[in-house]
């Protein structure tokens, strides 16, 4: 008898981890991760920025602000961490590039799991928006021109963000995000519950459906850029081809951005550099351009 299918076409636990377990897959990931910590240190010594500042009432509701002019837009960053490791503080340096272009950057803390669930992180990732959609003007920010980007679970967020009702849930407008960048998103849960993630996930099934962001696409939206590191795992380039053939489905603008060469943790190096390929893409759509 042919063994049932986990996901997909995955019928074991190992099958599923070779696919996601990204620090297996990349030899040298803690060399990348501690050159993105050492980086982040020398971006907040040298750039202006505000640091800690509370959109919630837990700790971990912190916001990091690296404003440019007054009055700028604003691109809010999500971090990744697979929903259960690091913090903004890891990842500052994803303000160099969006802030040498005039751009404000807010990287957004959350609370982690098994602390907490998926949902209170999709909780506060929304909490998070409507706070700098209300006090972007303290920030250096003009509220009528936010765009968001978040990186691995940071992606998942953003997609959750753009499937947010905003107006009756938040008091903030509909169209509050003008446009949105996913660097190696996870947009379907439902492999995780299978998967080494899972002691610290703690996935449901009601929780898979309900935070999954392929499953709740928008009608109407901004512009999207998907991008993904060519040297990735199938799976994680499928999860973004994915959601990028639905978003378009609905007839939702969307690019890809190819970085061949790049895997999980390169893929958001370009954020280090105004000139980059992938940043100025982010800052084109800002610009509307």
């Amino acid at each position: 008898m042919r063994p049932q299918a986990l996901y997909r076409t995955f019928t074991s636990r190992e099958q599923i981890d070779a696919e996601y377990d990204i620090r297996r897959a990349v030899p040298d990931a803690e060399r990348h991760l501690a050159r993105y910590v050492q980086e982040s240190a020398r971006t907040r010594a040298e750039l202006d920025c505000r640091l800690g500042i509370h959109y919630g009432p837990t700790l971990p509701e912190r916001l990091d602000v690296f404003p440019a002019a007054p009055e700028a837009p604003v691109l809010v960053f999500i971090h990744g961490g697979y929903w259960r490791s690091r913090s903004p503080r890891d990842f500052s340096c994803m303000a160099r590039g969006p802030v040498a272009a005039g751009v404000t950057v807010v990287l957004v803390g959350y609370a982690l799991c098994p602390q907490v669930t998926i949902d209170e992180i999709v909780r506060q990732a929304r909490s998070a928006l409507a706070w700098i959609h209300e006090h972007a003007g303290e920030l250096s920010g003009d509220r009528d021109r936010i765009h968001v980007a978040g990186h691995s679970a940071g992606g998942h967020l953003v997609g959750m963000l753009l499937a947010t009702d905003w107006e009756p849930d938040h008091g903030v407008p509909g169209d509050a995000i003008k446009g949105a960048c996913t660097i190696s998103g996870l947009f379907d849960l439902a492999p995780f519950p299978h998967s080494f993630l899972q002691p610290a996930l703690r996935l449901t099934a009601e929780q898979v459906q309900r935070c999954s962001p392929i499953r709740h696409l928008p009608d109407d939206a901004g512009p999207l850029i998907v991008t993904y590191g060519g040297r990735e795992s199938s799976e994680l380039r499928r999860q973004s081809e994915d959601f990028l053939a639905a978003w378009r489905a609905r007839g939702l603008p969307a690019e890809r951005v190819d970085q061949p060469d790049r895997n999980h943790y390169t893929a958001i190096e370009d954020f280090l550099d105004a000139g980059s390929p992938l940043c100025r893409a982010v800052i084109r759509q800002i610009e509307g351009r």
